[in-house]
């Protein structure tokens, strides 16, 4: 499955965009399209994996208790259990790559 990721990308007045790309039984492919000044707030997944790819703009991340400026070509991964969010106090628009790993089975 071929992606044109910007042609996916939109922005909220109201708050982040969160478009979900792509899903298989493995992963969650998802961009998030966040204004100046919007935010996802900090939250937990207790069994699942996160990373993030920096397309456009410039974000303030955090991952526990550090916060991380990231620029266009930076990562982070935030591994299942740790505190993570962004906030996107710059000037022009963030574009976000998101993975996500899916819940393990319950057995």
């Amino acid at each position: 499955m071929r992606i044109r990721v910007k042609d996916h990308a939109k922005l909220q007045p109201d708050k982040m965009a969160k478009i979900a790309l792509a899903t298989t039984a493995r992963a969650q492919l998802d961009l998030y399209c966040v204004a100046p000044g919007q935010d996802q707030k900090p939250h937990t997944h207790g069994d699942q994996d996160k990373f993030y790819f920096v397309l456009e703009g410039r974000g303030r991340f955090r991952l526990g208790a550090a916060e991380h400026t990231l620029d266009v070509g930076d990562a982070l991964v935030a591994p299942a259990g740790v505190e993570h969010g962004l906030v996107n106090d710059g000037a022009v628009p963030l574009l976000v790559l998101v993975v996500v790993t899916p819940p393990p089975p319950h057995a």
